[in-house]
């Protein structure tokens, strides 16, 4: 077949109407093409924003959760620290053994005493009002049980 017998196949759609490329068009270009649309970027930072505050105010819900539980701690320690005190200055005729409960109690006059009787024991009169039921620690602080 030589080049002078070839047919010359000519395009009958209008020149004008063919995009020469196609995928860069804004739009879709034939009637199977994926449907593109416009793009609100409003709406998208609108929900990224609202996701993102709901996100931070998780996080920021658990370390104020946090903080709460290691104040609690820290005044429980206080605390200790602050009966230990008065223990340590109360009259105490016995030796405390670790992990021993004993009852703090008050004279009439204001000044402290370390017991192993309970308010219960004293039978019918305590002469003494009873503060604390404690128990010494290993670090030889005192924890108030009651």
């Amino acid at each position: 077949m030589s080049t002078t017998d070839a047919k010359i196949t000519v395009n009958p759609i209008d020149k004008d109407k063919i995009a020469t490329n196609p995928h860069l068009l804004p739009y879709a270009h034939t009637l199977g093409s994926a449907i593109i649309k416009p793009i609100d970027e409003g709406k998208i930072k609108g929900r990224s924003l609202k996701s993102m505050y709901k996100q931070t105010e998780n996080s920021l819900t658990q370390i104020k959760e946090q903080v709460d539980l290691l104040v609690k701690q820290a005044q429980k320690i206080h605390d200790r620290i602050a009966i230990s005190e008065s223990i340590y200055q109360a009259e105490c005729r016995i030796t405390p053994l670790v992990g021993h409960i004993y009852h703090l109690y008050e004279k009439s006059d204001g000044t402290k005493v370390l017991s192993m009787i309970g308010p219960d024991d004293w039978g019918s009169s305590s002469p003494y009002t009873h503060v604390a039921e404690v128990e010494l620690l290993a670090d030889h602080t005192w924890d108030v049980l009651s």
